[in-house]
Parts: structure tokens; C-alpha cells; sequence
């Protein structure tokens, strides 16, 4: 008769890490490919208004953007409380809005810029006054494709009273 012998060691296989190199690049790569940079830090406050006629903008790669608002907490200290006008990370002068515009459509690709459109991000309690210069300086640099960003909601609700 055969005698058969029980294996009695007990041990757990041990895991193969050879695949491990593979999936480590793997997610690599997905992060890398679907991270977003960051273009700029807002430093305005920036509320936007409701509008109920929104179209969402199909290509980003055709926009400028201007913000416009008050300070925030962080800068209110040393700006003030007055809407201030921020273009990429630094604070601008109604003057420097055409020569913003001219350098960011320069830097598109030639088919591209026939089609810049400027973005106003602006908050929803600041006054008109600022609001018509920057056109006018739009104007000066023949910038005539103006964008208000809004979110889609009530329009009424921009009539309540808001804190200054």
C-alpha cells in the first residue's frame, strides 16, 4: 500500500510583485495625463451673478479671462476694499487691460486668434462704472468678443440686497 504524507507547512504562497513596476506607471501616467495646471490664483473676491440665458463656451483655448472684483481678505489690507482688475496672477490698471489683451491673443496660434474671446469674470457687486471702462479699453484694441461668465440660475436673485 502507498503511504501518502499530509503537507503540513502552513505557509501562504508569497505574492508576486512582478506586475507591481507595470501598474505603478500605469497610474502615472493616467495622473499625468488628466491633471489640469492651474493657470492663476484668484485674488479677487468673485461672486458671479445668475442669468437665466446661458450657453456654456465650447473651446477654452480661445478665451482670455479678466477678472474683476474686490480684494480679497487676504490683500484687502494693502488694496483696499475698492473692485481692483486682475490680470493673470497680478493686479491691473484700466490701462493695462489693451495690452494684456494684444500680448494673450499674440501668443495664440494664428488661427486661433480671429476667434479670442474675452471673458469677464466679474463680481456681481461691482459697479458698472468699471465695468464700461474696461469695454472701452476693449475697444481701443479692436477686442470686440466679449464674454460675461455667469451661473445659470434665477436673474432675479442678482436683485436682492447683497452685503457691501
Amino acid at each position: 500500500m502507498i503511504k501518502y504524507s499530509n503537507k503540513t507547512d502552513g505557509g501562504v504562497p508569497p505574492v508576486s510583485t512582478a506586475s507591481l513596476p507595470d501598474i505603478v506607471f500605469m497610474l502615472l501616467f493616467f495622473f499625468m495625463t488628466v491633471t489640469v495646471m492651474k493657470d492663476s490664483t484668484l485674488k479677487v473676491a468673485n461672486e458671479l451673478p445668475n442669468a437665466s440665458e446661458v450657453k456654456k463656451m465650447e473651446k477654452k483655448d480661445r478665451i482670455i479671462y479678466i477678472h474683476v472684483g474686490r480684494p480679497t481678505e487676504k490683500y484687502s489690507a494693502v488694496f483696499g476694499s475698492e473692485p481692483k482688475i486682475q490680470l493673470n496672477d497680478k493686479y491691473a490698471e484700466v490701462s493695462d487691460i489693451g495690452t494684456y489683451v494684444l500680448e494673450q491673443i499674440g501668443k495664440m496660434p494664428a488661427h486661433l486668434r480671429p476667434y479670442a474671446t474675452i471673458s469677464l469674470k466679474v463680481d456681481k457687486r461691482t459697479g458698472m462704472g468699471l465695468i464700461s471702462d474696461i469695454k472701452q479699453e476693449l475697444r481701443k484694441v479692436n477686442a470686440l468678443k466679449v464674454n460675461y461668465t455667469t451661473y445659470d440660475g434665477d436673474a432675479f436673485m442678482n436683485l436682492r440686497k447683497t452685503d457691501n
